[in-house]
Parts: C-alpha cells; sequence; structure tokens
C-alpha cells in the first residue's frame, strides 16, 4: 500500500468518492487514492465485493478496517483524527448530521436523476426517462431553496464553522453544471461554493468535475 495505511478506492467521476478525499485532503490525512474502473466493471469483481458488496465505490481499507457508503466514511475518518469538522458536541454533530442526511435523501437522489437522464443515460446506452427527470428537476425545486435559507442565514451549513455537512454538499453538487442545473438562481449556494471550490481540499483532487468528465469521455472515445 505504499506505506499509506489508509487507501480511498474511488472513480473520478464519482461524487460520493470524491466526498470521501474531499473530507480526508481537509483533514490533512496522507491516504493512497485507487481508481476502481466502473466502466471497466472492477467494482463487480470478487476482490473488490469484500470492500464493497454493493458493487459501488466509494471505499475504505484503514489498515485492515474495511468500510462502504460515504458518510459513514467521512464521519468516522473525522471521528478518529478529532477532527474539528465533525465536533464532539452532540447537539452541533446533530445538526452537521441532519444536513448530511438532507442532502444524501432528498438533493443528491433528485440531482442523480437530473445527471443520469442528462448526461449519463447516453454513456450507458439506455433510455432517457423524461419523467424521471421531470420529477429530479420538480424535486430540486422544493429542495435548493432550503439550501438556499440555509446558507443566506450561516457561512456555513451547519453554522459559522466549516464541517461535514459542507464538504458532503459540496460534492452532492458538483455535478450541477454538467447536468445543466442553474445555481446562479441561488446567490448563497454559488457564494458558499465559489469560497469552496477553491479551497486546496477541492482542487488536490480536480478543478471542476466538467473536466474529469471531458477526460473520461475523451479517453472511451467518445
Amino acid at each position: 500500500m505504499g506505506g499509506f495505511m489508509l487507501t480511498i478506492y474511488g472513480f473520478d467521476f464519482s461524487s460520493p468518492a470524491n466526498k470521501v478525499r474531499f473530507a480526508a485532503n481537509a483533514m490533512g490525512l496522507k491516504y493512497e487514492y485507487k481508481r476502481v474502473n466502473l466502466l471497466a466493471g472492477e467494482q463487480k469483481s470478487a476482490e473488490y465485493l469484500k470492500l464493497n458488496p454493493i458493487g459501488r465505490v466509494p471505499a475504505i481499507d484503514d489498515d485492515g478496517f474495511k468500510a462502504f457508503e460515504s458518510a459513514a466514511i467521512i464521519r468516522y475518518l473525522a471521528e478518529k483524527n478529532n477532527s474539528p469538522l465533525y465536533p464532539k458536541d452532540i447537539k452541533k454533530r446533530a445538526i452537521i448530521d441532519q444536513w448530511i442526511d438532507f442532502a444524501n435523501i432528498h438533493v443528491s437522489t433528485a440531482l442523480a436523476r437530473v445527471t443520469f437522464n442528462r448526461v449519463m443515460y447516453q454513456m450507458m446506452k439506455v433510455e432517457k426517462d423524461e419523467r424521471s427527470l421531470s420529477d429530479g428537476l420538480r424535486f430540486l425545486g422544493t429542495y435548493l431553496p432550503i439550501l438556499e435559507k440555509q446558507l443566506k442565514e450561516n457561512k456555513y451549513l451547519a453554522g459559522g464553522e466549516m464541517s461535514l455537512a459542507d464538504i458532503n454538499l459540496l460534492a452532492v453538487l458538483d455535478p450541477a453544471e454538467l447536468s445543466s442545473v442553474d445555481l446562479s438562481v441561488y446567490p448563497s449556494i454559488t457564494s458558499w461554493r465559489k469560497n469552496l471550490k477553491v479551497q486546496p481540499f477541492y482542487t488536490k483532487c480536480h478543478s471542476s468535475l466538467e473536466e474529469v468528465f471531458q477526460a473520461l469521455t475523451a479517453g472511451a472515445g467518445k
């Protein structure tokens, strides 16, 4: 493992996997990043399924401790490393957790519908689902204003300090431009993203998800 105790398994276009990298970078952790080629089906190999039985990314191997699911992983890493991104105070954690859950259950699910039916369906050679696309846009229209209100009233999602909730949401919203979701109508979200996307924890992964996608499709001969 090249001397690193922590190995993060991911795919450059995977927002959940990038979330773990963002968090590890923000905590200053040293890790080995291993790309799992989803397009080649490596996530379904018997070896990888020992790490993540769902056959998706991310997964980690932390000196023999294996875990999957991005939100669980970033909480584990923060707890293990006493990171201020996930403070010990249970009330502060509850606020952070509620925004992580809100982003993952509502916003991520909605945006994933849009991304799939505007971008990914072509790569996967399947039919576009117009109903799913419409539902995704409608759900975003319901949930994004809630985030806008929260970020208008607070510098960061869970209050005055950056937390795992911000890293989580940043990753969730990463496909917005690629998916032609206009966030400029939400000035507080836009300002918040602009601030975080120039931080080293983000730029160490990529400058934008669109750039990653362009490289990915070029490599696939698109």
